[in-house]
């Protein structure tokens, strides 16, 4: 969405207040391409993937020549210097403006700006006329500022070029008006001479969605069963369509009404509302595919070793300081087709299934909690190395990276706050550090430190020992937490323990009968 919303839902209508921009949603669209026209997208994405390329590497010979100025070193020590003797963020933003003007000035002398890569790919737009249009090719400038951007103020450490397997999988325009254009009058894509009709059968959303204006087009190409296929995505401007039940004429996936917390995992979400606990693995189909993925990527292995022995040591590793010539036999080049229909039909399941369970939280609530989470963090490799006191071998430097692959847990999180968003509801981070559910316990009002591997909190209530699985319980605290985010609300814990302890219950009996992670501890 391109709208930050603010205001609760009001019963019974969809209220959006905007906070900057007009509210926008994305509309997707077959292409029903013939052959020829399928060769004339694919040479028009090996152009743009080409543009792309040129383009960045004209902003990473201008980025390298800026940074080894005296003037920038020196500016971009001062600007660190102030954020290390200024702890509150704020006040060193205040005191950098004068560097920061500097920067801008520094930047535009040596074009590393936008409009600057625009001129740039405006020469080499000359050369493609009949195949690629002005805003087209601005909007892959675009891309490459984007990604010099993250170098220069985000967390890229260095520029990365299309390769000569892989390309652009999506070209999109400025407007409606010129260049990728959707005609409504005729229902078809036209651009540089090219029409392709869009898919004819349309349901009850699609027609409703078409009426909202398009801000503009963008082709998206998919690889599937071997070959490629073509995606318009059209960006409307508005609010998307409710969807309806045919026959019952209720909304689809319509929010509800409550609170909600979620204590979200490498692999497990739990969540507790007013009428519901759960404790699901999410994306649970995506385990499916890794045996095939795992025994397609070892064939692979073995087929380029055996056709290109001379790039590899006498230990198997990849020779480097050399620039190696690879040669891939056609086996090969089927098994690496497979892999990457595998890839998507991984992804199409996984996101699928993140919107389901999205879905089937919004309609318990309009409200929701969860911990802030550095996924980033989390897949990385354990830095320091580290021997058992027991055996006296190595600790294994893995951490999360596979399961955090597979399970997508900040897609889901995604996915939930653009839904929340999109129907009126609330979607908060709460301070995980200052809140510490996993440590705490609303019956003494203690924290307690737990290992991660265990599964169980184990209390004294009513005289009774009880044991309360620990991501569901802690779920339930980040669900009562207070408006300022840091503090839970002890009063609404007691208040609601019984109930929750039923709903708690109900779902271990339910995951009894299952086979479940390990993490679960169920």
């Amino acid at each position: 969405m391109g709208y930050n919303i603010y205001k609760y839902r009001n019963v019974g209508e969809r209220v959006f207040v905007m906070a900057k921009g007009t509210p926008t949603y994305v509309l997707n669209l077959k292409l029903e391409t013939e052959p020829f026209q399928d060769h004339i997208l694919d040479k028009r994405f090996e152009i743009g993937k080409k543009l792309y390329n040129s383009v960045l590497n004209v902003a990473q010979k201008r980025y390298c020549e800026m940074v080894k100025t005296k003037s920038w070193r020196e500016n971009q020590k001062n600007i660190a210097g102030v954020y290390k003797s200024e702890k509150d963020p704020n006040e060193a933003k205040m005191l950098c403006r004068p560097y920061f003007k500097i920067r801008k000035d520094l930047l535009k002398k040596h074009g590393c700006t936008e409009y600057s890569l625009h001129e740039v790919v405006k020469t080499m737009q000359h050369h493609y006329k009949k195949n690629m249009d002005s805003y087209t090719c601005q909007k892959i400038a675009s891309r490459a500022w984007t990604a010099l951007d993250k170098v220069l103020f985000g967390d890229g450490e260095k520029l990365h070029f299309k390769k000569y397997s892989e390309g652009l999988n999506s070209l999109e325009g400025k407007s409606n008006a010129s260049g990728i254009r959707y005609k409504l009058d005729s229902h078809t894509l036209k651009w540089n001479g090219l029409v392709i009709r869009v898919q004819r059968r349309l349901n009850d959303y699609e027609i409703e969605a078409l009426r909202d204006k398009v801000k503009f087009c963008r082709i998206v190409r998919r690889f599937a069963r071997g070959k490629f296929k073509y995606v318009l995505q059209l960006v409307l401007e508005g609010v998307p369509p409710l969807k309806i039940e045919k026959g019952t004429g209720r909304i689809k996936n319509d929010i509800g009404i409550g609170d909600c917390g979620i204590d979200i995992g490498t692999q497990t979400a739990a969540y507790t509302t007013d009428y519901d606990v759960k404790l699901l693995e999410l994306a649970q189909r995506v385990q499916n595919i890794e045996n095939e993925k795992r025994r397609l990527l070892r064939y692979m292995d073995r087929s380029k070793r055996a056709t290109n022995p001379d790039n590899f040591n006498k230990d198997g590793t990849i020779k480097k300081g050399v620039k190696l010539e690879w040669n891939f036999s056609i086996k090969y080049i089927k098994a690496r087709n497979v892999l990457k229909d595998l890839y998507r039909k991984q992804a199409d399941i996984r996101r699928q299934d993140h919107n389901i369970l999205a879905n089937e939280i919004i309609s318990q609530c309009d409200t929701v909690k969860v911990e802030t989470m550095c996924f980033k963090g989390l897949h990385k490799r354990a830095k320091e190395t580290k021997n058992s006191e027991t055996t006296g071998k190595f600790i294994r430097k893995k951490r999360f990276g596979k399961s955090i692959a597979n399970k997508a847990p900040s897609l889901f999180l995604t996915i939930l706050k653009r839904k929340l968003g999109a129907r009126g509801g609330l979607y908060f981070e709460v301070d995980t550090y200052n809140v510490k559910a996993s440590q705490y316990n609303h019956l003494n009002e203690e924290y307690n430190e737990k290992k991660l591997s265990q599964r169980w909190n184990f209390f004294e209530y009513k005289e009774n020992k009880i044991k309360v699985q620990r991501d569901i319980y802690s779920s339930y605290l980040i669900k009562n937490v207070k408006k300022d985010l840091k503090t839970i609300d002890n009063e609404i814990c007691v208040k609601g323990f019984e109930k929750f302890l039923k709903m708690h219950n109900r779902e271990i009996d339910r995951l009894s009968a299952l086979k479940n992670l390990s993490s679960i501890g169920v």
